[in-house]
C-alpha cells in the first residue's frame, strides 16, 4: 500500500484525485460481481476500499470498520485453534 501512495503522491491533486477514484472504482466494482461469480470478491472490495480511502472520508471509515471486524474475527479464530490443542 504504501508504493501506491509513493507513486500517487509524484501526480498533481486533480490527476491522482482521478486515478485513485478510477482505480478503486474498478476494484470495487469487480468485488461486488465476483460477489456473484467465483472470484475473491471480498478481498477485491476490500483492495476498491482501500484504494478510495487514500481520497474519500467515507471509504477510509469503512475501511477502519471493516479492519476492526477482520481484527474480532482473527481473536475469535485463535482463541478456537488455542483451545483444540
Amino acid at each position: 500500500m504504501e508504493w501506491i501512495k509513493k507513486v500517487l503522491s509524484k501526480l498533481p491533486s486533480p490527476v491522482r484525485w482521478v486515478v485513485t477514484m478510477i482505480i478503486g472504482a474498478i476494484l470495487l466494482i469487480l468485488g461486488l460481481i465476483m460477489m456473484v461469480t467465483p472470484g475473491p470478491g471480498l478481498l477485491f472490495i476490500f483492495f476498491g476500499l482501500t484504494i478510495l480511502a487514500l481520497e474519500l472520508e467515507w471509504a477510509r471509515e469503512l475501511n477502519k470498520q471493516g479492519m476492526q471486524g477482520l481484527e474480532i474475527i482473527v481473536a475469535k479464530l485463535k482463541s478456537i485453534f488455542k483451545r483444540k490443542k
